[in-house]
């Protein structure tokens, strides 16, 4: 029996992006990396209203539209996917689940194993898990209906590696690989790829901000190339993702830390 055909992927140029989180931080750079391939974005946010703004008057006419969604809330979620179809003349297409509930990379402040509280679990699974989650649901079913899908959920190396035991952080994200993976087997047979892009620490988000430039300088100087990894470098890897040269890539976790950590 022959395998079914299946249309070519949609170009970078024919594709529309939803970015959560998209307002600011490592959010902002993968937007402006799909905008400067042509594609079409829809800059979510929560509060940074304005920065999202922002990020579409930058962008040609028509390009990109910034829209206010709590991604924790799927009602608000189905509601913002409806909005971009109508702002920009078709459903999404590609879901980059970048939305990261409050959380700063400062290791002297973080919950330590004896202080940890479920409740600070629990917001990071309802924005990293539920979040991805209603995003996808949200967006099944036109992907589905055109036979082409791609997902990129953003991860990290501190499953790998947990050099700072970010307890909770590093759980929900852990949940969101294996999401990833289940969902990849169970969207396959549509046309769908799910995938992550996991970083380390990136030179500089508002996230990693409270980093003490010592640790900056302590994990360049680990890793082959000598350097932290950038947002726009990291968002280079998600473009990959949804480009058609990542066609026959799905439930991988991609790790792009300069090398720091292997597999």
């Amino acid at each position: 029996m022959s395998s079914p055909v299946r249309p070519l992927p949609l170009a970078l140029n024919d594709q529309i992006v939803l970015v959560t989180g998209g307002g600011r931080g490592l959010g902002a750079h993968i937007v402006r990396a799909f905008l400067a391939q042509g594609s079409r974005v829809v800059v979510n946010y929560l509060a940074s209203g304005d920065a999202a703004q922002a990020l579409v008057d930058e962008a040609p006419a028509g390009r990109a539209v910034a829209l206010q969604a709590d991604v924790r809330d799927p009602e608000a979620v189905a509601r913002m996917l409806r909005q971009a179809g109508l702002a920009l003349g078709a459903p999404v297409t590609t879901v980059v689940n970048n939305a990261l509930p409050s959380f700063q990379f400062n290791g002297d402040a973080r919950p330590q194993a004896d202080t940890l509280g479920w409740d600070s679990v629990l917001q990071q699974l309802e924005g990293s898990v539920r979040g991805a989650l209603n995003t996808v649901q949200a967006a099944l079913p036109a992907m589905r209906a055109a036979g082409f899908g791609r997902v990129v959920n953003i991860g990290t190396n501190l499953f790998q590696n947990p050099v700072v035991p970010y307890h909770d952080y590093t759980a929900a994200k852990a949940a969101l690989l294996s999401l990833t993976r289940t969902l990849s087997q169970d969207l396959g047979p549509d046309g769908i790829t799910v995938n992550m892009v996991s970083g380390g620490l990136l030179r500089t988000t508002d996230a990693s901000a409270a980093t003490p430039p010592a640790v900056f300088d302590l994990i360049a100087a680990s890793t082959p190339l000598r350097q932290v990894t950038t947002p726009a470098e990291f968002a280079d890897a998600v473009l990959f993702f949804a480009s058609p040269w990542s066609r026959a890539v799905t439930g991988q976790n991609l790790v792009v830390d300069g090398g720091l950590v292997k597999g």
